[in-house]
């Protein structure tokens, strides 16, 4: 989700620098709401899990893509799947067809300690693809979506009051990059004394988790698994502040032009996932001086002996203290 939500300010950049470029999103239906804000940007549907699913659905997209009439593709994610269309489109329809340079022997030399340095933002790769294919853009000055009016189900949910907004998104696919349930207890007992706390998550396991937090809390809201992605959307939109891990969460934030607080574990920002347009210091990470060898990989998936504890050098304290700091500046 992270890696398609980082997609949507390079192409919102695409679309206002070059207004006449017709853009087709190819995506899973789940991610259609992330481009609502774009205008005159389609979204086409990948049903990989049934009619497009396994070689021959890959050969049953390619020819409907082909049907779209496109001039060249722009391939942001590189991996199976996107090979093999690229694979069909060669042989039918000699579409140009540029693919994003992961930098993979970049980040494995980060992994391993050789070069501790900031490497080039996923944002700036996906843009590097669309300049080889004659749009070079330019990142530094973007514009974001209006806040959005929220529906009357939603309003009713969340509630009307004058506190500010902090959307709490405490997951994250690996337990190296998520911060401990019992310290971020203490950040959402503390910030909800003078804020309005929204906790965010999906699936059952989660939403269990969030009653627990929310518990007896009057101002803590479980947003878990209460409506669509499309008004969750809305929701973050109206945030005064997101805390995020390196998650989904906090790409869908800043993609919104949200402040972003990250906490980090066993990843770091060098490898180029930071949140879009985020101050540099809008981020807490782990102590590297107790554990040296972080990141212990790109993604969180690989935690080394000894670094399960790597997160509780970020102190409820300090996460407390830059939430309320961050929450005054803008």
């Amino acid at each position: 989700m992270g890696d398609v939500a980082m997609t949507v300010p390079v192409i919102r950049a695409l679309k206002q620098q070059y207004h006449d470029v017709k853009i087709t999103v190819l995506t899973k239906a789940f991610f259609k709401p992330f481009y609502r804000d774009i205008k005159n940007v389609a979204v086409f549907e990948a049903d990989i899990r049934g009619k497009h699913s396994g070689i021959f659905g890959l050969w049953r997209l390619a020819k409907e893509l082909k049907s779209l009439k496109l001039d060249a593709v722009a391939d942001f994610h590189n991996v199976l799947r996107s090979n093999i269309l690229r694979f069909f489109f060669f042989f039918t329809a000699k579409i140009k067809f540029v693919q994003i340079n992961k930098g993979r022997s970049e980040k494995k030399a980060l992994v391993k300690g050789i070069k501790f340095q900031q490497l080039k933002t996923t944002h700036q790769r996906y843009a590097d693809v669309l300049e080889k294919l004659g749009f070079p853009l330019d990142l530094t000055n973007p514009t974001f979506p209006q806040r959005k009016n929220l529906r009357q189900d939603v309003s009713s949910y969340l509630g009307t009051d004058t506190k500010k907004w902090i959307g709490i998104a405490p997951f994250a696919a690996y337990k190296g990059k998520m911060y401990p349930i019992d310290l971020m207890e203490q950040v959402i007992g503390t910030l909800a004394q003078r804020h309005k706390i929204i906790l965010f998550g999906a699936g059952k396991n989660e939403g269990k988790v969030l009653e627990k937090l929310s518990k007896n809390k009057p101002t803590v809201v479980n947003l878990a698994n209460q409506f669509s992605l499309d008004k969750e959307l809305d929701v973050i939109s109206n945030l005064d502040l997101m805390i995020s891990m390196d998650s989904g969460n906090a790409h869908l934030a800043a993609m919104l032009g949200i402040e972003v607080l990250t906490l980090w574990g066993v990843t770091h920002p060098y490898a180029g996932f930071y949140p879009f347009n985020q101050y540099a210091n809008n981020a807490l990470l782990a102590d590297r001086k107790q554990f040296p060898q972080i990141p212990t990989s790109i993604y969180g998936k690989k935690m080394l002996p000894g670094y399960s504890k790597a997160m509780r050098t970020i102190s409820p304290k300090a996460v407390i203290l830059k939430a309320e700091q961050m929450l005054l500046s803008n």
